[in-house]
This record gives C-alpha cells, structure tokens and sequence, in this order.
C-alpha cells in the first residue's frame, strides 16, 4: 500500500495542518506520523453490496437491540422538541430545515452503532455500553474534528434557510400554522421558497455525504489523520458515484419512511442505517 503523492491545493494544505493539530501529530515520532498518512486503498463496490450491508446492518440491530436505547431516546425527544419549535409561530419556517439538517450530523450521531458494529465483527461482547467506549479511542480528537467539521456545515445550512425563508415570510413570521401551511404551499413564494431550499440544502447534503460516508468508520477502525480519513470518503465517492448516489437515495427514502410516523420508525430505521453505514465501509476500503 502506497502514500499517494500529489501537489496540494491551499485548502488541502490548510486541512493538513489542522488535522496535524487535532491528532496531535506534532507529538508523534516521525514513523508513527507517516504511517497515518497512508491513504487506505478504496474499493469499487455494486448495487448487491448496498443490499448485503443492509442485511448485516439488520442482523447487526436484531443481535444488539440495546443500542435502541439511545435512539429511542433522541428522536422522540427531537420530535418534541420540534414540535415545541411550532408553538412559536415565528420559528415555523425553521421546522423543516432542522429536520432536514439532522442528516448532516447523522454520521455523528451514528458513531456508537459503528463501534457496536466493529466489537460484533471482531467476536467481541456487545451491549449499549459498549457504544459510549467510542470516546476511549484513540482517534477520539480528529473524529471530534470531524464532527466540528459537520456541525458547522449544519450551522451554515440553518443560516442559509433562515435567509431562504425570508423569500416567502419577508413580511413576518405566520400568524398560525394554517397560516404558515397556506404562505408555503398557496402563493407563488412559498413555492419559490421551496425550490430554493431543496437546491441548496442537496448542495449541503452533498458536501456532507461526500466527505463523512466513510470518514467516522476509518478513524475509528485505524490510525489515519483527519484529512487522510476525508479523502478516502471522496476517492470512495469518486470510485464509486452510481452506487454510492443509490446508496445516499436508499438513505433518504428509509429516513423519510421512518419520519413519517411522528418518527417512531426511526427507532429502527436509524440503527440498521448504522449499522449497514459499517459494513459498506468494510465493502469500501480495503483492509489495512
């Protein structure tokens, strides 16, 4: 396995030095720092791998039902949160996009469920608790610059919905939320609200998808730096666009399914996602 040399664009070079900084690279030997910078070899995957990591990522919850603990716990309340945000009618703009921006941390969120993944495939023993060791680990500093990293794409996306949503509710915020439902769906600027919100917000989901699809996965599974670990998401993108464009589809569709009953379904759902998010990894970038 080969470090893959190439001339790096000033973005590139700023990310290295940042993720230098959240691994601690300046503490390290000068073996152990170029051994984090070999770039994992990636694989090209078919649609019958999308298939088979969600089935394993299916076995994974059935075999583990505890970590539904956690999720049974966020999303409910998320839920009611939210639906605490509509009794203020001048926060109903702002329902959707936060429901729509839990995607983009979603990879986050989903880091206990890699690492209950991980000790299954390894034989080890796995309950809930095993889902909070994820904070022993090593790479524990660049997967929380990682997660900085997708926390602020979800702070520049709620800022770029606020300033869509002035298009239909430029002129204040509803009075109800008949009133709201009727701005949205009835008038030409609602609608022009919409098309503006879905473009933007794939441009967001993209970014977000593109960099983190296996990112959280490698920190945790190897020693690799930040910008190393955001690479290898891109080239397994780059590899792959037919399948990993389904894969991001399947994503949507299951999250939308599970939402939908006041986002109970996403009890399971979010778990299996997780889990199969794991072994599409596997399927992804080649053992190190």
């Amino acid at each position: 396995m080969a470090v893959h040399n190439h001339v790096e664009n000033p973005f590139e070079y700023v990310l290295e030095k940042l993720s230098w900084s959240f691994s601690g690279a300046g503490r390290r030997d000068r073996a152990a720092r170029a051994a984090a910078r070999v770039e994992p070899q990636v694989r090209r995957i078919v649609a019958a791998d999308l298939w088979d990591s969600l089935r394993k990522g299916l076995a994974d919850f059935a075999a583990a039902r505890d970590d539904v603990v956690f999720i049974a716990i966020i999303y409910p309340l998320a839920g009611l949160a939210l639906a605490a945000l509509a009794m203020h009618y001048a926060l109903l703009p702002m329902i959707f996009p936060l429901a729509a921006g839990f995607a983009l941390i979603g990879p986050l969120a989903a880091l206990g469920l890699y690492e209950i993944s991980r000790r299954r495939e390894r034989g080890e023993e796995v309950s809930w608790t095993h889902a909070a060791s994820v904070f022993e680990s090593p790479a524990i500093v660049p997967i929380i610059g990682m997660g900085v990293i997708l926390v602020a794409l979800f702070g520049l996306w709620l800022a770029a919905a606020y300033e869509i949503s002035l298009v239909a509710f430029g002129n204040g915020p509803p009075g109800s939320i008949a009133g709201f439902v009727r701005q949205v769906f009835a008038t030409g600027a609602g609608w022009e609200m919409i098309a503006i919100g879905i473009v933007v917000g794939f441009v967001f989901a993209l970014v977000a998808f593109v960099i983190s699809v296996v990112s959280f996965p490698l920190l945790l599974d190897r020693h690799v730096d930040l910008d190393v670990a955001i690479r290898t998401s891109i080239d397994a993108v780059r590899a792959n666009p037919g399948a990993l464009a389904l894969w991001a589809v399947v994503v949507a569709a299951l999250l939308v399914a599970g939402s939908l009953p006041a986002l109970v379904g996403l009890i399971v759902v979010v778990p299996v996602l997780g889990h199969a998010s794991w072994h599409l990894y596997r399927k992804l970038v080649a053992p190190g």
